[in-house]
């Protein structure tokens, strides 16, 4: 990777967030199928995030994040934006995007992702989403970005929260205070709720 390819990588991203607003960014797994309820169930989250007025900012691909712009899109009057990346397998952007770009790199991709957002929901996913996730939780830990960080599914996230406590936490890694930088959840409703509820101060 070249340093002007992330160079063109890095003002592709600024073009693209210029007039995006406040934003919520989705992370969770490309592989879910239409009908996953995780799927749906972003996709209602990020209709009800587009009713409060949040631009929905997502990696532009299948799955958990094509549920999420198909629920920006479907309220028509915010920006449903995609960042999608190439790679050697093809990795098609949805058809449910109002803007975004194809990147060269992970790095300026995930920033791209992460930068304007201050709303961010990690849905059940793979490598990639645990990358996104400790990513912004780090920024948030070190004083780097003020974010609220949602994980959704309880039960999907459980054996991570217990190695955080068991290993991290015991182990003095971490702080106890650094729990408190995401929030657990189960339903839409309640993120939607703690959103208006800090929204309204």
């Amino acid at each position: 990777m070249q340093l002007k390819e992330i160079l063109k990588d890095i003002k592709i991203a600024r073009d693209n967030l210029k007039n995006v607003g406040k934003s919520a960014t989705i992370f969770g797994s490309a592989r879910f199928s239409e009908d996953n309820r995780y799927v749906k169930d972003a996709q209602k989250l990020c209709e009800g995030l587009a009713d409060l007025g949040y631009s929905i900012i997502t990696g532009g691909g299948g799955g958990i994040m094509q549920g999420a712009n198909r629920g920006a899109f479907a309220r028509a009057r915010t920006h449903s934006v995609g960042f999608n990346i190439m790679l050697p397998f093809e990795q098609k952007s949805n058809g449910f995007l109002t803007q975004g770009a194809k990147f060269s790199a992970f790095a300026p991709r995930k920033g791209a992702l992460i930068e304007n957002s201050e709303i961010f929901v990690i849905f059940p996913g793979g490598f990639g989403t645990l990358d996104e996730f400790f990513e912004i939780l780090v920024l948030v830990q070190t004083g780097f970005k003020r974010a609220r960080i949602y994980l959704y599914d309880e039960e999907f996230y459980a054996p991570l929260m217990e190695f955080f406590h068991t290993s991290l936490l015991k182990s003095g890694a971490i702080n106890e205070s650094d729990l408190q930088n995401f929030k657990l959840c189960d339903s839409v409703d309640e993120i939607l709720t703690d959103v208006q509820r800090k929204e309204n101060g």
